[in-house]
């Protein structure tokens, strides 16, 4: 075994992501560890994989997203990818703003209820 590669385990514990999860990813071809018998084996690709993984999560991107990012680097080098990542950028920026807009109304109203209730109870 190489020094450079985490086993499913270390996998786990370095990213703090549950076994299910890892699994998921490979199963959804995210990740393609090494193989020895039954253990799996990430060198530093599939580490650095996962840290574009867990980023794009983070962001709000859904799996598909990531893993389409992943295929074009992968066919067509870099940057065909950061192009695509400035186009997907730019669709979850929007999202995210919408997001943040619904939060601040909902919020706001919130706010306005609370209050209205606050003042009935002191009258």
């Amino acid at each position: 075994m190489a020094d450079d590669r985490l086993s499913f385990k270390q996998m786990c514990a370095e990213f703090d992501v549950t076994p299910r999860t890892l699994r998921y990813y490979e199963y959804i071809e995210l990740l393609q560890p090494d193989r020895e018998g039954r253990s799996r084996f990430y060198g530093p690709r599939e580490c650095a994989r996962m840290k574009l993984i867990l980023r794009g999560r983070k962001f709000g991107f859904q799996l598909e997203d990531i893993r389409q990012w992943l295929l074009i680097y992968e066919n067509e080098g870099t940057e065909a990818q950061m192009r695509a990542w400035v186009e997907l950028a730019d669709g979850q920026l929007k999202e995210l703003d919408d997001q943040r807009r619904q939060l601040d109304e909902a919020r706001d109203e919130l706010q306005g209820l609370r209050d209205s209730v606050a003042n009935g109870l002191k009258g």
